[in-house]
């Protein structure tokens, strides 16, 4: 008989502590955690595991990270996707999954009162007892199992309740209750730690004890040949088996928790074909020993990935530079999810629960807008039922470049209304966060909780998840959408080595005022839209192209550019700046310009004027923000805004003359090629001007630099 295989991890050499209270480790957690991290009364045990991992990753993580283009390796997708959950977030995962899985199936139950981020919602009460042993918990990318340890004591309590002690509950748990997954052994190491140290706590005996917690950590298993089955003892049936496992997971460290089990494997039965396998102590040339023991250990994760989950937690891994064994694999197994692999974790992690089970999530926002995740809101607004969701204001996690949500989802497909907070006005970081969250569970009054239906969200082109709106804002969508008046295309896409301001070009190799293809010969450059900041109705027009011979330097540059849609060259529209940290502002572009990806366009067939004074109004906003309310608006989401038109004449002449005035204010300066005299100066008499060559321009057309300073100062 094989002996137990895992044993409490050993410590990585990277965590021993630098012997300075100085510099390092040590410093850098006394003043860069804050103090109720330190303390075990408060999880600070858990909080100081998590915080050591997430310090000694953070150079790779940030070499990985800056990486300008690329994929990320199999050995650098822990440092990349790895980031350690704020302790709140964690609460109300848990909370508001487990907790209330357990508390709609315990109708006496006190277990509410000690769940402190429940959100306030009607429990759907289930007929019978639910016997905590049965519970099943998984976090199947627990990096330091900080999820899983407030997960065990939120089921301490569930067993004091069914009359346990919390001796007997300490070994249940880690036998009956807590699963966790990992592709990080570091990660694995600190996680086993830390579950061994929760049980430590409330049972003193707990590392004598033969109980192990079910954590594991992925293998590939590109080491095991056909030589090693060739000499086993064991029918064909169970080598087929063994060898449909070994392909399962031949990538595993890459793969991970999302590998498909197509089949049902047999774990027991081949447990003991592998257990009584002769272990022969002589000279072994296949290295059958090692790799039974490797095997051995894949079918505990086989086991585990084969199980139904009551609650399924866990930060999931942001990652969408992929490799290749990545990449065709999300194709193949997960295409309408893969966008991102958070979004693979999202369908994949609720299709593990049980009927009416609980999955949580802590991922980017995105999901819930944006056109490339669409498919995965369909098919979760079709068959699952969003519980509740938080939404944080856009840059408060600190630890990602991305804007974050927390959310819960339900394995039914029932019509019960979700509970959602919107924290998108309160600044500050997670501390606000977490302030505001609590302020609405004690008062369910408050402006920013919502409680919406999610038929509603199919109601609107795209399916976001804007659960703020009113039903009068959701019925303006049944009216005609902007597609219908025109064509919204995105334009060419370079990078900025092809384009230059045109003050910094001889003008005569710039075509500005091209109809036609045909008026494309013998010029280099040409006028470009590519986004600019916040100006609306007219202007930004700086930026030329490189299109000389009809762009043969982009397309000989052989990298993933895009000359798009000729045929709408030079033509007028509506433009706007794709990306942007401030409100969307939408400018008239004159006939000559090409636009470019930063700056999309609508080439609108009737009432442009219109369109462009809704576009920059207020309602505007609004829509724009139910749609996608990231830093990218894109052409899908100007496509889906609905258009009203009313007093058509009167708006389309003021319209008119605000683009008028806007073109005045923007000639009159240097950065216009239409500027002709400063508005300081055009009403000085002719024969006082004396400046002696100062106003010119010189040969390449940079403007002068008292001008820009004055522009710059003055106009801001």
């Amino acid at each position: 008989m094989i002996s137990k295989l895992v044993s409490i991890p050993y410590y990585h050499n990277k965590l021993l502590f630098t012997p300075s209270y100085h510099d390092g480790v040590i410093k850098d957690l006394i003043d860069g955690i804050p103090e109720s991290d330190f303390d075990v009364q408060r999880q600070g045990q858990v909080e100081i595991i998590g915080w050591l991992y997430q310090y000694y990753n953070e150079e790779p993580h940030n070499a990985v990270v800056n990486i300008n283009g690329g994929t990320v390796k199999t050995n650098d997708i822990p440092a990349a996707t790895q980031l350690f959950t704020t302790d709140w977030v964690v609460r109300y995962m848990v909370d508001n999954s487990l907790g209330k899985y357990y508390l709609e199936r315990n109708a006496h139950s006190e277990l509410g009162t000690h769940l402190e981020f429940l959100l306030p919602d009607s429990l759907e009460m289930v007929s019978d007892d639910l016997d905590v042993t049965q519970i099943k918990v998984i976090d199947n990318a627990m990096g330091s199992g900080h999820i899983l340890v407030y997960a065990f004591d939120v089921l301490v309590k569930m067993y004091a309740e069914q009359g346990y002690s919390s001796r007997e509950a300490s070994s249940l748990i880690l036998e009956n209750n807590l699963f966790g997954l990992e592709i990080d052994k570091r990660a694995y190491q600190l996680a086993y730690f830390a579950l061994m140290m929760k049980a430590r706590e409330y049972n003193r005996r707990a590392l004598t004890s033969n109980i192990s917690p079910k954590v594991y950590v992925f293998e590939d298993t590109s080491n095991i040949s056909d030589n090693y089955f060739e000499s086993l003892p064991v029918s064909e049936s169970n080598i087929q088996d063994l060898k449909y496992i070994v392909s399962l997971f031949h990538d595993s460290r890459t793969l991970g928790s999302i590998i498909q089990i197509d089949k049902p494997v047999k774990t027991g039965n081949l447990r003991t074909v592998l257990t009584n396998i002769p272990q022969d102590t002589s000279l072994d040339l296949n290295n059958t020993r090692e790799i039974t023991y490797q095997l051995l250990r894949l079918l505990d994760i086989v086991e585990t990935m084969q199980n139904k989950y009551e609650a399924v937690i866990t930060n999931p891994p942001y990652l969408n530079k992929m490799n290749k064994v990545l990449k065709e694999y999300l194709k193949t197994h997960y295409k309408d999810y893969s966008s991102d692999l958070f979004s693979v974790f999202i369908w994949h992690n609720i299709s593990m629960t049980v009927t009416n089970g609980y999955a949580a999530y802590m991922t980017p926002f995105v999901w819930m807008f944006i056109k490339s995740y669409e498919n995965l809101r369909k098919s979760i607004l079709n068959t699952k039922l969003i519980s509740s969701l938080i939404q944080m204001e856009y840059s408060a996690f600190e630890e990602a470049t991305v804007p974050i949500n927390t959310f819960v989802l339900k394995n039914s497909s029932t019509s019960e209304n979700g509970v959602y907070i919107k924290l998108s006005d309160f600044k500050g970081g997670m501390d606000v966060q977490k302030v505001k969250t609590l302020e609405a569970i004690e008062n369910p009054d408050v402006d920013y909780l919502y409680r919406t239906n999610q038929t509603n969200f199919s109601r609107l082109p795209g399916m976001p998840i804007s659960y703020w709106i009113s039903e009068k804002i959701i019925s303006a969508f049944q009216n005609p959408l902007i597609s219908e008046f025109g064509i919204v295309k995105s334009g060419i896409m370079v990078n900025s080595s092809f384009s230059r301001m045109w003050y910094e070009l001889n003008v005569g190799k710039i075509q500005f005022n091209a109809e036609k293809i045909d008026d494309m010969d013998g010029y280099k450059w040409f006028p470009v839209n590519s986004g600019g900041g916040y100006r609306k109705w007219y202007g930004f027009n700086e930026t030329v192209l490189n299109l000389e011979d009809g762009g043969r330097d982009i397309i000989n540059d052989g990298r993933n550019y895009r000359l798009r849609d000729k045929k709408w060259y030079f033509k007028p529209g509506i433009t706007w700046g794709r990306i942007t940290s401030s409100d969307l502002s939408f400018r008239l572009s004159r006939q000559g310009n090409l636009f470019g990806d930063a700056g999309p366009m609508m080439f609108i067939n009737r009432h442009i004027h219109f369109i462009l004074g809704f576009s920059n109004s207020k309602v505007m906003k609004a829509m724009s923000e139910i749609l996608n309310p990231t830093l990218n608006f894109q052409v899908e989401d100007m496509r889906n805004i609905p258009l009203i038109l009313r007093h058509v004449d009167l708006i389309e002449k003021l319209v008119r003359t605000n683009v008028e005035n806007s073109k005045v204010y923007w000639d009159a300066f240097e950065r216009s090629w239409d500027f002709q005299v400063h508005p300081l100066i055009q009403h000085i008499d002719e024969h006082n001007r004396n400046w002696n060559g100062f106003l010119k321009q010189n040969h390449c057309n940079v403007p002068i630099l008292s001008q820009i300073i004055f522009l710059e100062e003055y106009y801001g």
